[in-house]
């Protein structure tokens, strides 16, 4: 009876090594693709440039120097970009946020004709490239004297489908009897909305906000195109401003050095948020 047990554990082991190395290995691979530029990219910003420019480069610094960030400081107004993109990000993503979730409580709760052809009309905006009114947007918001402001930056960007079809799948999982008895207890929308449908909602809620802010702090296209002074620039122009006064391969370390402060406020948030992502993604997946 001895014998053959061995072969059964050896085999147990066997089939747990090739389901772990099925499972992780993958994973592992996405996540060295995913992250090895960016550690490069941390570790190039702190190079002095005779080991940038190398026929023999090496990942770890091998005599590390902040000099990168001070060139890059001194090139470009690093203080007054960055605090254009927190309040561009912030302003914009709150508001759009904001307008998400109400439009979604409307599309679920509140009974008016039509509501399903509005819903139509979001998803048909999900297939149409952003770019497609890049040229309407920059006609409106000069004629309107937008240019080099920062609602001129913010407006046009204020609806998000996404974060409107999200929401809306999650509320439509909400039990209605929830928002019925709030009802009969004399609750108007706004307060059936605030005390007991967000409640309920908050992973989704914080992750169509992460979504949101990332999209918000990394867009490049529309905020080069309505802004012209270098004080109005937000981090992500402010880094082709950065690359336009030394294009040379000299710029390679104050470019990476510039490249990191666009990332790390981000990084900050996703990490602060992402308990929240996978529980609002999967919420609304499902309708009971």
């Amino acid at each position: 009876m001895s014998t053959p047990a061995a072969p059964r554990r050896a085999l147990s082991a066997r089939s747990l090594l090739d389901a772990a190395l099925s499972a992780y290995l993958p994973l592992l691979l996405a996540v060295l693709v995913v992250a090895f530029p960016l550690v490069w990219m941390a570790l190039t910003s702190i190079k002095p440039l005779p080991e940038i420019i190398t026929r023999t480069p090496t990942l770890l610094p091998l005599d590390p120097t902040w000099e990168n960030y001070a060139t890059a400081a001194e090139r470009l107004p690093f203080g007054r970009v960055f605090a254009n993109s927190v309040l561009v990000t912030a302003v914009g993503s709150v508001i759009k946020v904001a307008l998400a979730v109400c439009t979604a409580y409307g599309l679920v709760f509140v009974r008016f004709p039509g509501r399903n052809l509005i819903f139509a009309g979001l998803l048909v905006t999900l297939m149409v490239p952003p770019q497609v009114a890049l040229l309407p947007n920059y006609t409106l918001i000069t004629s309107l004297g937008g240019a080099d402001t920062y609602w001129g930056i913010v407006l046009p960007g204020l609806g998000t489908a996404f974060g409107t079809f999200l929401l809306r799948q999650h509320f439509r999982t909400i039990p209605p009897s929830l928002v019925e008895a709030a009802e009969l207890d004399g609750a108007g929308h706004w307060r059936r909305l605030t005390r007991v449908v967000l409640p309920v909602s908050a992973p989704t809620v914080a992750t169509v906000g992460l979504i949101t802010i990332v999209s918000e702090w990394n867009d490049y296209l529309w905020p080069l195109v309505i802004i012209s002074r270098p004080e109005m620039m937000t981090l992500p122009v402010g880094l082709t401003l950065l690359s336009n006064v030394d294009n040379r391969a000299a710029a390679y370390g104050q470019l990476m050095a510039g490249s990191v402060a666009v990332i790390v406020p981000v990084l900050i948030v996703f990490i602060a948020l992402q308990r929240h992502v996978i529980a609002g993604l999967t919420q609304g997946a499902v309708k009971d």
